[in-house]
């Protein structure tokens, strides 16, 4: 919540001298340190974090003596950080030096075929065609066009905008062209357009989990994902947690104050216009403004105050969350990439399970991070899609949903000989992110 309408300067007092505006971010997440990055030249700015860390989703544990990233993995758009460290007087390329990947992902089934989806244009499409054949081929070279044309009009007019709204989006494109977008066909649907292959099909309408949704449920719009994922795909050196070290470190470099292991508690306010904030332990910090870089339901219900609550609107519906493993295993049978897939055979009934149901599906798809090959045990991180179910997650399923991936993945060709874990379920996904009930995609 942002309660100065115009600028980062107040006049003080009748002396007609400016006075830094002090500005209080709550969470520092990407967004929250984003915001500490567009701002840290214009004003006085504290960032809380309740955590011992910046990156909040975006954060990495030791396993079996390695680090890897247990939330995001994958980078892209990177023009966007590109453009931020530049505001804050940096080059992205020398704070987060990284690899521009080759192949963006490998995908595995229980056929036992297997595709690499290529970051060149014509490899990935000579590769389409020896995988599912000529007509397949023309119809990826289709599809990739249709998602750069869909990416190129909702960019500025959306990706970029502030507030995007409909309105700005028919000024910007007009209301026919708009249409093309194809809002109103379902995701699943309009790949059948394209590919005759159910495999292609099933690879590509995983895009959609990307923000949390089903592929029989969202609109065919989100093959824009494609032409993102094709502008390149990045593997930072420390990994995406180190994304968000770097960030925190430029922002401190110019004059933010961090503070971790601090939890934001209430906004306050005088005449309607915000005051101070209240920590957890009661101290009381004076700001002109406040950003709460939190889940829109946190805030609507109320956990940060009544009113910041009468600001914001939350969405009833709420995106998937995950059950993820952190391994360090021994692998084989199957050539690990960076990023692989290993898709069930049933994908509507795996959404049905989660978005009907409200349960983690009997065969899961698995996306397993492998940031390093490795001769012995190697870290690797286990995505599965599960409900945003919070506290009513029962205890113990993580286990049996264990079994059940391994047993999947194991149907696929990969064999896993762990020799050590950890597990995060909704459950604590909602503790961690509080008002999400585990949501991991707002």
């Amino acid at each position: 919540m942002d309660a100065f309408p115009r600028g980062v300067n107040r006049r003080e007092g009748g002396s007609g001298r400016l006075a830094t505006r002090k500005i209080i971010i709550a969470g520092a997440g990407m967004g929250g340190l984003a915001a500490a990055l567009v701002l840290a030249r214009r004003a006085e700015v504290t960032v809380l974090e309740r955590a011992a860390h910046p990156g909040g989703k975006m954060r990495d544990i030791d396993i079996g003596g390695a680090r890897i990233d247990i939330g995001p993995t994958v980078l892209t758009m990177k023009w966007v950080f590109d453009e931020l460290f530049a505001r804050a007087g940096a080059d992205f390329d020398v704070e987060v030096p990284a690899l521009r990947l080759d192949c963006l992902a490998r995908h595995g089934w229980r056929d036992g075929s297997r595709f690499d989806l290529l970051a060149d244009d014509g490899a990935a499409a000579d590769a389409v065609g020896v995988f599912a054949g000529a007509e397949d081929r023309r119809g990826f070279v289709r599809f990739l066009a249709d998602s750069r044309r869909i990416y190129d009009m909702l960019r500025d007019s959306f990706l970029r905008a502030p507030a995007p709204d409909m309105l700005r989006m028919m000024a910007s494109a007009g209301p026919l062209k708009l249409l093309t977008i194809d809002p109103f066909s379902t995701y699943w649907s309009a790949l059948q357009r394209y590919f005759r292959d159910p495999r292609l099909v099933q690879l590509f309408g995983r895009y959609a989990t990307y923000c949390g949704s089903s592929p029989f449920r969202a609109p065919a719009t989100l093959m824009l994902i494609a032409a993102v994922e094709k502008a390149g795909v990045w593997a930072p050196a420390d990994g995406m947690a180190g994304l968000a070290r770097a960030a925190a470190r430029l922002a401190a470099k110019n004059g933010v104050t961090f503070r971790y292991r601090e939890e934001a508690a209430q906004i306050l306010s005088e005449n309607a216009q915000v005051s101070a904030l209240r920590l957890a332990s009661g101290e009381r910090i004076a700001a002109d403004a406040v950003i709460l870089n939190a889940d829109a339901r946190a805030i609507a219900a109320g956990l940060f105050g009544g009113a910041a609550s009468k600001v914001v609107r939350a969405p009833r519906a709420r995106s998937q969350s995950a059950v993820t493993f952190t391994l360090s295993a021994r692998a084989s049978g199957f050539p690990l990439d960076r990023h692989n897939v290993f898709f069930s055979r049933d994908y509507r009934a795996e959404f049905d399970a989660v978005f009907e149901r409200r349960e983690v599906p009997a065969e899961p798809t698995t996306y397993v991070w492998a940031p390093g090959a490795a001769a012995g045990p190697q870290p690797l991180f286990c995505l599965v899609n599960a409900p945003a179910t919070g506290a009513r997650f029962p205890e113990g399923e993580a286990a049996r949903i264990r079994g059940r991936m391994l047993d999947h993945l194991s149907g696929c060709g990969l064999k896993l000989d762990v020799a050590s874990g950890t597990e995060m379920t909704p459950a604590g996904f909602a503790q961690d992110y509080p008002g999400t009930d585990g949501a991991l995609y707002g």
